[in-house]
C-alpha cells in the first residue's frame, strides 16, 4: 500500500508518498506550477485513482484539472468543467471544494464554488452542473462574502440518504434532504457576534464543518468565533469551545473511525489570526467536545503562521493519521492521531488544501 498526501498551494500541487507505513515521505512536484490550487481531492472509488485539482490561472482564470496517473499528466475539459449558465449572468471566481460522493454513488463529485454555488458532476469530475435549488434560494442574494470571498467551502453528502450539508462564508449551514432540490438553513445556536442579532436564522460565518464517525446527525463546526456541535443534523447547535485556548480558527477535522474524536487548530482572534503565544498546536477531543487536550509534539513553538480551512485533514487508517499544512509552506504529518508530528516538507508556497488517502 502507498499513503498519499496531496498538497494544494498558492503556486502548484505537491504530492507526498509513503511506502513504509507513514514513517518516511518522498515529495514530488510542483505539478501545475505557478497556478493556485485551492482545492484538491483524491478519488479512490474507481479502479484507477483520480486526482482532481481546482486551478486558478493568473491569466486564464479558474478551472478543474484531473489526472488519472497520479500527476504524470493532466487533462482539462474543453471550455471548462464548470460554467455558469448564460442566463445567470454569473462567472466562476474560484473552486473552493472538490468532494467525491460515497461508494454508493461512484461517479458523483461535488464542487463548492465562488460565487456561492454548488455543482454536481455525474462523470467523475469531467463536467459539472449547477445545483439550481441552492442557486435559486431566496436567501442567496443576501449572502455576503467573507474575507476570502463568498463561496460554498464545505460539501458533506450522506452515504445513507439524499441529505447534503453545505457551509459557506458567509451564510452558514444549509441542508437539503432531497439531493439538492430544496434547502433549509440550519444554524440555530451558532452565534454571529459581528451581526446586530447574534443568533440569526442565517448569515453566520462558518469556517468549516466535519461529520462525526457516529453518523451524519453529529457534526462539528469551527466558526468565526466559536466551536459548535450538533447531534440532530444541524437543527440545533451547542458550543463546545470551553477548554480551548481560543475559539477562533479555520479547520475542524473529525475522525473517520472513532466516534467523538475531532481536532481543531485554535488561532488568536480576530484580525491577529496566529497561534496562541506563537505555538502551533492541535487540540483534540475524544468525547465530542466535552473536553479538549493539547497535542502536537513536534510542531513548532515559535511559528506565527496559520492553518486555513482545507489545509488540515485525516486519513482512514488505524491509528488515524492527521496532516497539517501552514501558510508559511510547511507540511506536518502525524501517524498517531496527533500525539506527535514529523515535518514532511518545508519552504513550499502558502498551503491552501491538504488531502490524504491510502492507495492499493
Amino acid at each position: 500500500m502507498t499513503d498519499l498526501i496531496a498538497v494544494g498551494t498558492r503556486k502548484g500541487l505537491f504530492l507526498a508518498r509513503s511506502d513504509d507505513g507513514r514513517r518516511t515521505w518522498a515529495v514530488d512536484g510542483p505539478h501545475l506550477l505557478a497556478q493556485e490550487v485551492a482545492a484538491v481531492s483524491i478519488d479512490t472509488r474507481r479502479d484507477t485513482p483520480r486526482l482532481l485539482a481546482s486551478v486558478l490561472y493568473g491569466h486564464w482564470g479558474p478551472t478543474v484539472m484531473r489526472s488519472d496517473d497520479m500527476g504524470a499528466s493532466w487533462q482539462e475539459t474543453e471550455d471548462g468543467a464548470i460554467r455558469f449558465p448564460e442566463e445567470t449572468g454569473a462567472a466562476l471566481g474560484r473552486v473552493w471544494q472538490l468532494r467525491p460522493d460515497t461508494l454508493e454513488r461512484p461517479d458523483v463529485v461535488w464542487a463548492g464554488c465562488e460565487p456561492h454555488s454548488l455543482w454536481r458532476s455525474d462523470d467523475g469530475g469531467d463536467t459539472f452542473a449547477l445545483v439550481r435549488g441552492l442557486w435559486d434560494h431566496p436567501h442567496r442574494p443576501t449572502w455576503q462574502p467573507g474575507a476570502g470571498g463568498g463561496a460554498v467551502h464545505t460539501v458533506l453528502p450522506d452515504p445513507a440518504s439524499d441529505r447534503i450539508t453545505v457551509a459557506m462564508s458567509t451564510g452558514g449551514v444549509y441542508v437539503s434532504e432531497d439531493g439538492g432540490g430544496s434547502w433549509t438553513p440550519r444554524n440555530k445556536g451558532i452565534t454571529a457576534q459581528f451581526m446586530p442579532d447574534p443568533l440569526p436564522e442565517y448569515g453566520q460565518c462558518v469556517h468549516k464543518v466535519a461529520v462525526d464517525a457516529s453518523g451524519p446527525d453529529r457534526m462539528y463546526a469551527q466558526n468565526h468565533f466559536g466551536v459548535f456541535r450538533t447531534d440532530d443534523g444541524g437543527i440545533s447547535w451547542t458550543s463546545i469551545a470551553d477548554g480551548l485556548p481560543a475559539d477562533f480558527g479555520f479547520p475542524v477535522v473529525a475522525s473517520p473511525r472513532t466516534p467523538g474524536t475531532a481536532w481543531v487548530v485554535p488561532l488568536v482572534a480576530d484580525m491577529q489570526r496566529v497561534p496562541p503565544e506563537g505555538r502551533l498546536r492541535v487540540h483534540r477531543t475524544t468525547d465530542a467536545g466535552e473536553t479538549w487536550t493539547e497535542v502536537g509534539k513536534g510542531l513548532p513553538d515559535a511559528d506565527w503562521t496559520a492553518v486555513v480551512r482545507d489545509a488540515f485533514c485525516a486519513d482512514a487508517q488505524d491509528p488515524t493519521g492527521i496532516y497539517v499544512g501552514t501558510r508559511d509552506g510547511c507540511l506536518y504529518a502525524s501517524a498517531d492521531e496527533g500525539d506527535t508530528f514529523d515535518l514532511v516538507a518545508d519552504h513550499l508556497p502558502d498551503v491552501l488544501a491538504v488531502r490524504a488517502a491510502t492507495l492499493p
